[in-house]
């Protein structure tokens, strides 16, 4: 069963413009949660069918660090070159409050 918190996280990490990302917290509130439903957006996100449409490189971590494995650094960091976004060598999202898209 999805409910209308999950269908909104969807929607709303659908929705997040090239060149810019967001927080996951930013997600669990834009769709109505409260800051500890943010723990919950990775989770809902992953059931969604079509994992090729959900933009994981915008969403990022509060203090503008971005998830990076082993497997997935090479694409992720290709991916934030090709929008114009830069990451530093320790994973953080330069001039993160400026690109940071909020759902307000």
């Amino acid at each position: 069963m999805t409910t209308i918190f999950s269908q909104r996280i969807v929607e709303l990490a659908l929705s997040i413009p090239p060149g810019r990302v967001t927080t996951y917290g930013a997600l669990a509130r834009g769709a109505g949660g409260c800051g500890q439903a943010a723990r919950s957006v990775s989770h809902i996100l992953g059931k969604f069918p079509n994992q090729g449409m959900i933009p994981w490189h915008r969403i990022v971590y509060s203090n503008g660090r971005v998830w990076f494995t082993p497997g997935h650094e090479r694409k992720r960091r290709a991916q934030y070159k090709a929008e114009g976004i830069t990451v530093d060598s320790k994973g953080k999202v330069q001039d993160f409050e400026e690109v940071l898209y909020g759902f307000d």
